[in-house]
């Protein structure tokens, strides 16, 4: 067995950061209608809050400076991938290509929906909260789709598969 290794967070930000990322997480990419257009961010910090009433949250980064334009958005959409949209999934990370030459539609408050995600909710923000270099954006759950399919996982830095024991 292999020895754990005992840090404090404080004090050694790069190995909390890939103790973190040992968590699997799912990848979404979160799109919000702007003054200048469609905007989206890839995030991993997606999660359920409450079935009655229907509640998701997900944490911008502070310093992403697309922050404020999802900070304040009144309405959004948060897309879970599927396994094949890791090029979709890179659209949306700092220097992707965006919305560029990306053919999508809208839903009744206007915001982008990208082509077909795994699930979509499309969200009111309910809540701001403080989260450190993060915030916590609380949505309401307005809508919501799915479709069959397995998801695109994020886990130590790299994007990959969900393989099920036999």
């Amino acid at each position: 067995m292999t020895e754990e290794i005992l840090f404090a967070p404080d004090a050694d930000a790069r190995a909390f950061r890939d103790a973190l990322g040992r968590f699997a997480t799912g990848v979404t990419v979160v799109t919000v209608l702007t003054d200048d257009g469609p905007a989206g961010m890839t995030a991993n910090s997606f999660a359920s809050v409450s079935l009655d009433p229907p509640l998701v949250l997900w944490s911008p980064a502070r310093s992403s400076s697309r922050f404020d334009l999802f900070a304040n958005a009144a309405h959004y959409a948060i897309h879970v991938l599927d396994a094949d949209q890791g090029d979709l999934a890179a659209r949306f990370t700092r220097g992707g290509a965006g919305f560029e030459g990306l053919s999508y539609r809208s839903n009744a408050e206007g915001v982008p929906l990208l082509p077909a995600p795994l699930a979509r909710f499309d969200c009111r923000q309910a809540a701001l909260h403080e989260g450190g270099d993060h915030a916590i954006v609380l949505g309401s759950v307005l809508r919501a789709t799915q479709r069959p399919g397995a998801p695109l996982l994020f886990s130590q830095g790299r994007f990959g598969r969900f393989l099920p024991e036999s």
